[in-house]
């Protein structure tokens, strides 16, 4: 393939995605499954298939890809505007995958990823300079230790400006990101009992770079360094399944930053990307178009 437009580093996954009828699981009780898939999954995975609904193209690292989900993702990129070849295969592995079970506004993810995270092995590719030269943007999802860190330090040396999600203040990651999307998962973790314009206080004044902070159906806050803060309420839609939501957001602040746009544009238009996407499922099969954002921010 040829040049890319983005560079993404982070988690690929194959995602089992169950749709229950009716409400959430209960103990003991029958549920009713509407829908199940094995799609694309992973910050980074759909970001991928996002950005690419959007008419960017992207290259791919992260997660090293068993045979299992390999088979998977080739089949569901094949022909789109995804480069997946510097992703690193693991033969002798199904690959890294989730289950998650959804009923509206409530989900449940399941995996093994603390198990992955625990053996101390490194189960990630180390990122490569050839694969994000040439690019005008990236994203790099902050779990991967030092290779995240190595990323972001090729994308400062190679003057790339990149995206990351939930990277605290004191972070490398947080300090050097042309945008910083940190959500209510990652406040409850990192600066728990502090309200939420604390916690932005002390994210502006460590980053010149935009910070983004979201609170599901709540107020996002957002600002840079020596700003006042701003507010922005999410767009109104009927929820199908929340799933990938965070993902489109960051995708939707990738495609901003590659057009130039403000900051007020750009969590709009982040907020309309995650709009669409919590409106529908399976996320993967129906991405948020062009077309489709424009027309909800103008609605």
């Amino acid at each position: 393939m040829g040049s890319a437009e983005v560079y993404l580093f982070g988690q690929v996954l194959g995602t089992h995605s169950f749709l229950l009828k009716g409400g959430f699981l209960q103990p003991d009780e029958y549920a009713e499954i509407g829908a199940q898939y094995f799609l694309p999954g992973g910050e980074t995975g759909t970001a991928a298939t996002v950005l690419d609904s959007l008419g960017v193209s992207v290259r791919v690292d992260g997660t090293w890809i068993g045979a299992e989900v390999a088979s998977m993702l080739q089949a569901f990129y094949a022909g789109k505007r995804v480069d997946l070849s510097p992703l690193h295969m693991w033969p002798d592995d199904p690959g890294v995958m989730d289950y998650v079970v959804i009923a509206g506004l409530v989900r449940s993810p399941m995996g093994r990823f603390q198990t992955l995270f625990s053996t101390g092995d490194r189960w990630w590719s180390v990122p490569k300079e050839a694969d994000i030269a040439g690019c005008r943007a990236a994203a790099i999802d902050p779990f991967f230790r030092e290779e995240s860190l190595r990323a972001a330090e090729l994308c400062l040396k190679l003057r790339i400006p990149y995206v990351t999600i939930d990277s605290p203040h004191d972070s490398f990651l947080h300090r050097h990101a042309a945008v910083n999307v940190v959500s209510k998962e990652c406040t409850s973790q990192h600066y728990a009992g502090m309200p939420p314009e604390a916690v932005m206080e002390q994210l502006q004044e460590t980053s010149d770079g935009l910070t983004i902070l979201t609170q599901g159906g709540g107020d996002m806050l957002y600002g840079r360094r020596g700003e006042t803060l701003r507010r922005m309420h999410p767009f109104n839609v009927e929820v199908k399944s929340t799933l990938g939501a965070g993902d489109t957001f960051k995708a939707g602040c990738v495609y901003a930053l590659l057009h130039g746009m403000t900051d007020e544009e750009t969590v709009r238009f982040a907020s309309a990307c995650s709009a669409i996407a919590i409106s529908r499922f399976p996320l993967p099969l129906f991405p948020p178009t062009l077309p489709e954002v424009e027309a909800l921010i103008g609605r």
